[in-house]
């Protein structure tokens, strides 16, 4: 059993850390998206919550801190979702795109959720 939790962080962790470095590589059109969102300072925030990712991802990774990343990374998807997403939604031509990131992000908070209430679980039991 401890092997598919460690495979279940693994795969979780991975696609967290991916998504991270792409905050690095984004082009400043991608950025234009970002102008109708309640968030200031676009490029420094994307900057930050991109190595946020991949300090939550290496965290999960190497089992340290795993319950504080994974609700850290929990209320940053949060924020994300409230501050961006879902103000794109009311923008026709980003509508499709803004949609599919809202249910992502949401899957992967509640993924966060799970991990770190499983790790907490599991502590008492042992």
């Amino acid at each position: 059993m401890k092997q598919l939790a460690f495979l279940g962080r693994i795969l979780f962790a991975i696609p967290i850390a991916i998504i991270g470095i792409t905050h690095f590589l984004m082009t400043p059109e991608f950025l234009i998206k970002l102008e109708h969102s309640l968030i200031p300072s676009s490029l420094y925030t994307v900057l930050l919550s991109g190595a946020l990712l991949i300090i939550s991802s290496i965290f999960i990774v190497l089992n340290k801190y795993v319950k504080v990343a994974c609700l850290w990374l929990a209320a940053m998807l949060l924020i994300v979702v409230t501050t961006i997403h879902i103000p794109n939604l009311f923008y026709p031509e980003l509508f499709s795109m803004a949609l599919m990131e809202v249910l992502q992000d949401t899957a992967l908070m509640g993924a966060s959720l799970m991990i770190a209430f499983y790790l907490n679980n599991e502590k008492k039991a042992e």
